[in-house]
This record gives C-alpha cells, structure tokens and sequence, in this order.
C-alpha cells in the first residue's frame, strides 16, 4: 500500500491511523509549493486534487476518514470498530465534517495555510463566525467527554482522530477552545499515543 500524504490536517489523519493500526504502508510525501497535487498523474488518483490518497490493489481511495477505516480493516484493527460501536463512530464522523472541524478547518486554513502561500485573508466577518461555531461545537464536543476516556468507548477509534484533527493545530489556528477542559483532558490522552504525537514520516511543514 501506498499512502500519498503532505503536512495537512487531512494529511496528518490519515498518517496517524496508519502508524496507530501498524498498516504495512510506503508514505509518500506530496509536494503542494511545486503544484505536485495538480499535475496529471496525481489528478488520476484523486480528480479533487488533495491528499490524502491511499494506492492499494491498483485501486485507489481518497477522503481521510475512509482511509483511516481501509488501513483498520486491512490490519484487523478495533481502530474502526465493527460492533455495536460502529455507528456511533460513524455519527461522530460525519458531525466533525459537517460541524466541528468544518469550521476548525476554515480557521487553521486562515491562520496557518494562508500565510505559507501569500493568500490574502478572509474579511473578519467570515472568521468570527468560524470562530462562533467552533465554541457552539466545541461545547457539544466537551459536554460529550465528560467522563469518558475517548468519543466512543475507552479506546481510540477512527472517531478520536477524525474530531479531533485540529486540535495538534489549535494555538496557531487561534482555535477559541478556552475553558473546554474535557477537550483538554482528551487532547493530552491523544498526545500520548505516539502515533497521535508523531505521525509523520518526514520533518512536520505545516
């Protein structure tokens, strides 16, 4: 298996399930300052452009969150449950997309990614209310934890990894999480798993 990354969020989450489940993977870094993601050849694997990109079987599959639950499944993992667990990870998944890390996202994108390429700002406008949700989000987030060691269950699973893909980011993204202190206790249990803390091949960029 080939695992087609750079440093992104996105990048970063499919990295980490890969070290975490021990998924017997080549990383390959793609280059964003030389365009590599849009030439022809990385069109064909991915027509959206962006990492990350798994290459297995002469397939290929792109999105994080399905990648993270290919190298589960290719390892035998628990990582992507397949119990009674199973749809509450799937719940907790898609609310990241659509809720928490849509916005947490827009933020990181501004912060961090924006000044790397010389990319003009968003107006304030846009960022207050990225900055509005992921306190709305972020207190559904935090009320969820409350005595629980992880989102689903008492071990990681796709879940934790996927909510919680910003967070390694949140000072320089200016992320508004003060005061959540159950997404502080989860976040410090994250960055205990070594994959979690380190999971990338090469020197971190961005």
């Amino acid at each position: 298996m080939k695992l087609y990354f750079a440093e992104t969020i996105n990048g970063r989450k499919a990295c980490a399930a890969a070290k975490y489940v021990g998924a017997p993977v080549e990383f390959i870094r793609v280059d964003f300052r030389t365009g590599e993601h849009k030439k022809p050849a990385f069109i064909a694997m991915n027509p959206n452009a962006k990492v990350p990109v798994l290459e297995s079987n002469g397939e290929t599959l792109w999105e994080s969150n399905a990648i993270m639950c290919r190298l589960a499944e290719a390892t035998g993992s628990d990582f992507w449950p397949r119990d009674q667990r199973e749809i509450d990870v799937i719940r907790w998944m898609f609310w990241s997309s659509e809720h928490f890390s849509r916005y947490a996202s827009r933020l990181y994108f501004e912060y961090i990614v924006k000044p790397l390429f010389g990319i003009p700002p968003y107006d304030a406008a846009m960022i207050d209310e990225a900055k509005g949700y992921v306190r709305r989000y972020g207190q559904v987030l935090d009320d969820h934890l409350r005595g629980r060691m992880f989102l689903v269950g008492d071990r990681p699973t796709a879940a934790d990894f996927a909510v919680g893909a910003a967070l390694p980011y949140a000072e320089r993204a200016q992320l508004p999480l003060e005061g959540f202190a159950e997404i502080a206790r989860w976040k410090a249990r994250l960055e205990t798993l070594p994959a979690w803390r380190d999971p990338f091949p090469v020197a971190q960029a961005a």
